[in-house]
Protein backbone atom coordinates (compact mmCIF):
# COMPACT_ATOMS: atom_id res chain seq x y z
CA UNK A 1 0.00 0.00 0.00
CA UNK A 2 2.84 2.41 0.84
CA UNK A 3 4.32 2.19 -2.66
CA UNK A 4 0.97 2.96 -4.29
CA UNK A 5 0.31 5.89 -1.95
CA UNK A 6 3.85 7.12 -2.50
CA UNK A 7 3.42 7.10 -6.29
CA UNK A 8 0.13 9.01 -6.01
CA UNK A 9 1.71 11.62 -3.72
CA UNK A 10 4.73 12.12 -5.98
CA UNK A 11 2.50 12.43 -9.03
CA UNK A 12 0.09 14.90 -7.43
CA UNK A 13 2.48 17.03 -5.39
CA UNK A 14 5.42 16.94 -7.81
CA UNK A 15 7.80 16.15 -4.97
CA UNK A 16 10.90 13.95 -4.89
CA UNK A 17 10.29 10.24 -4.41
CA UNK A 18 12.95 10.15 -1.69
CA UNK A 19 11.06 12.80 0.31
CA UNK A 20 7.98 10.59 0.59
CA UNK A 21 8.58 8.32 3.57
CA UNK A 22 6.19 6.89 6.13
CA UNK A 23 7.40 9.53 8.61
CA UNK A 24 7.21 12.50 6.21
CA UNK A 25 5.00 15.32 7.45
CA UNK A 26 2.48 16.23 4.77
CA UNK A 27 2.49 19.92 5.61
CA UNK A 28 6.10 20.49 6.64
CA UNK A 29 8.13 18.01 4.58
CA UNK A 30 5.88 17.81 1.52
CA UNK A 31 4.36 21.31 1.75
CA UNK A 32 0.78 20.08 1.40
CA UNK A 33 -1.88 22.79 1.77
CA UNK A 34 -5.64 22.35 2.18
CA UNK A 35 -6.32 22.43 -1.57
CA UNK A 36 -3.54 19.89 -2.16
CA UNK A 37 -5.14 17.67 0.50
CA UNK A 38 -8.47 17.67 -1.32
CA UNK A 39 -6.77 16.95 -4.65
CA UNK A 40 -4.67 14.18 -3.10
CA UNK A 41 -7.72 12.57 -1.55
CA UNK A 42 -9.49 12.66 -4.92
CA UNK A 43 -6.45 11.05 -6.55
CA UNK A 44 -6.39 8.33 -3.88
CA UNK A 45 -10.04 7.62 -4.56
CA UNK A 46 -9.50 7.53 -8.33
CA UNK A 47 -6.43 5.29 -8.14
CA UNK A 48 -7.38 3.04 -5.21
CA UNK A 49 -11.16 3.24 -5.27
CA UNK A 50 -11.18 4.45 -1.68
CA UNK A 51 -10.74 7.86 -0.05
CA UNK A 52 -10.68 9.28 3.44
CA UNK A 53 -13.73 11.13 4.79
CA UNK A 54 -13.23 14.88 5.29
CA UNK A 55 -13.43 14.54 9.08
CA UNK A 56 -10.48 12.13 8.94
CA UNK A 57 -8.42 14.27 6.56
CA UNK A 58 -8.00 17.04 9.11
CA UNK A 59 -6.24 14.63 11.50
CA UNK A 60 -3.87 13.11 8.96
CA UNK A 61 -0.33 14.37 9.62
CA UNK A 62 2.07 11.99 7.86
CA UNK A 63 2.28 9.72 4.86
CA UNK A 64 2.18 6.82 7.31
CA UNK A 65 -1.16 8.09 8.66
CA UNK A 66 -2.62 7.83 5.15
CA UNK A 67 -1.22 4.34 4.61
CA UNK A 68 -2.40 3.05 7.99
CA UNK A 69 -5.87 4.54 7.52
CA UNK A 70 -6.30 3.04 4.06
CA UNK A 71 -5.02 -0.35 5.19
CA UNK A 72 -7.35 -0.38 8.19
CA UNK A 73 -10.45 0.82 6.36
CA UNK A 74 -9.96 -0.72 2.95
CA UNK A 75 -8.59 -4.01 4.20
CA UNK A 76 -5.27 -3.25 2.56
CA UNK A 77 -6.68 -4.30 -0.80
CA UNK A 78 -4.05 -4.15 -3.48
Amino acid sequence: MFEKVREIIVSNLSCDLEAVTMEASLTEDLELDSLDAVDLNAALEEELGFAMPDEVLKDIQTVGDIVRYLEAHDGGAE
